[in-house]
């Protein structure tokens, strides 16, 4: 018999399929995991100005044509419009989302900032 034979028998081969089944379900929950928290949206209700606002910008940016639009709903709030020329906007936010700063009682509404010019930002005011 040789010392450096590597036995090769029904058992060492299970054991090794069982490690790729393992890896290859480990692979595919992290796929899924980053696909969750970066790409996966839910409809996001916006009000009627917001549609009304948004469809004016569509209108001017387009250079389109159509004189009316139409609210498009979703267990009765508004999630978006619909233009006479057939464009669609439909308003969707990431499942995982920071919430948005609320101006709290002692900061009065002009001196907040947007928390997106915060994080944009990395310059303080001085004093």
């Amino acid at each position: 018999m040789d010392i450096l034979y590597t036995c090769r028998t029904q058992i060492h081969m299970v054991k090794n399929v069982w490690e790729i089944i393992a890896s290859i379900i480990w692979a595919c929950f992290t796929i899924y995991a980053i696909w969750y928290f970066a790409y996966a949206k839910h409809f996001a209700p916006i009000t009627y100005n917001e549609a009304r606002i948004l469809w004016k910008i569509h209108k001017q940016n387009t250079n389109c044509n159509g004189r009316r639009w139409r609210e498009i709903k979703r267990k009765d709030t508004i999630i978006g419009f619909e233009c006479e020329c057939g464009y669609k906007h439909i308003q969707r936010r990431p499942i995982v989302s920071e919430l948005p700063e609320l101006p709290n009682k002692e900061t009065p509404l002009g001196n907040t900032k947007n928390i997106a010019i915060k994080k944009l930002h990395t310059t303080y005011e001085s004093a």
